[in-house]
């Protein structure tokens, strides 16, 4: 059985950077990438809100960049998942897809969330291409052109909101004819101008070509089929987390994200810590996910310190 100081589960920008600042402190990190390398920001191309790169970066190129980096310290990035663990005492046991079994005296799990889609051929095909479930990663792309949001909660009335202040026109498709949001973001919905409601209305499909999305096609309850003409399509039906491998040990809120001590990264098991969106449903984005890597290593290393 191989034993190691820290077990980092999951890559993105909160493993990477966890991977970086524990490498640094010679702690000897492993690192599994999981089934999704660097993580759920590849599923973009260009990212423009990541401080340091004024003309905008490639979504893999920066994640590559963090991973080379943390090799660069020490850290030994492997491919491949973790598929079981025992964090019912320490040092924890872990298993690799190889079979392979691991003893650590600390665990980070940074295995992020994984956004709801709808499962339609045509919005896998244009992922990336005017595909988006994150408005405030993407919309900026599409300032003063014209985008569709689905959904009818919290997220997609919050996603309609923030894209109606850069887009000129914002249709929301809801499948019912009523909000599940608060009536606090539905009335912030219907005193905006530019979103238009679409109720009763289930997408059929994505429309677009070689440049990307160019439009919708909906069904109506009543039976009617009609397009719309949009330049990006976005969801706002959720994310999840996804930390079920772990919900036995570690505690989680109603939706699935792992608590954490305070401004801490500290599970309720000690010596297990977690970052970036597994435990993060509020903002969700690349820097606030790398923050979290950097705490997460950092109480580590006083953990580590502390129970020599």
């Amino acid at each position: 059985m191989e034993k190691i100081k820290v077990l980092i589960i999951g890559s993105g920008p909160a493993g990477y950077t966890a991977a970086i600042y524990a490498s640094r402190a010679a702690l000897s990190p492993v690192l599994y990438e999981g089934m999704e390398p660097g993580g759920q920001l590849t599923t973009t191309t260009l990212v423009e809100n990541y401080p340091g790169f004024a003309e905008g970066v490639d979504a893999n190129s920066l994640m590559d960049q963090m991973k080379r980096q943390a090799q660069r310290f020490g850290a030994d990035v492997r491919r491949g998942a973790i598929v079981s663990i025992d964090l019912g005492s320490r040092p924890f046991h872990a298993t690799d897809e190889r079979g392979n079994e691991l003893e650590a005296e600390t665990v980070i799990i940074a295995t992020g969330a994984t956004a709801r889609y709808l499962g339609l051929p045509s919005e896998k095909k244009f992922r990336g291409l005017g595909v988006s479930a994150c408005a405030t990663c993407d919309g900026f792309f599409y300032r003063g052109k014209d985008v569709a949001v689905v959904g009818g909660g919290d997220s997609a009335c919050e996603e309609a909101t923030y894209l109606a202040g850069l887009c000129r026109k914002v249709y929301m498709i809801v499948r019912r004819d009523v909000f599940r949001a608060s009536k606090a973001m539905q009335d912030r919905v219907f005193a905006t101008p530019n979103i238009e409601i679409l109720w009763n209305c289930n997408t059929q499909e994505v429309l677009g070509d070689a440049s990307g999305v160019t439009g919708a096609r909906l069904l109506r309850k009543d039976g009617e089929v009609f397009d719309i003409k949009v330049d990006g399509f976005f969801l706002g039906i959720g994310h999840h987390p996804n930390s079920e491998l772990f919900s036995k040990w570690v505690e989680t809120d109603e939706n699935g994200y792992i608590v954490t001590e305070g401004k801490t990264s500290q599970t309720c098991v000690p010596g297990v810590f977690a970052a970036g969106d597994v435990q993060d449903a509020r903002y969700r984005q690349a820097v606030t996910a790398a923050a979290s890597g950097c705490r997460a290593a950092l109480d580590v290393e006083k953990f580590l310190l502390e129970n020599r």
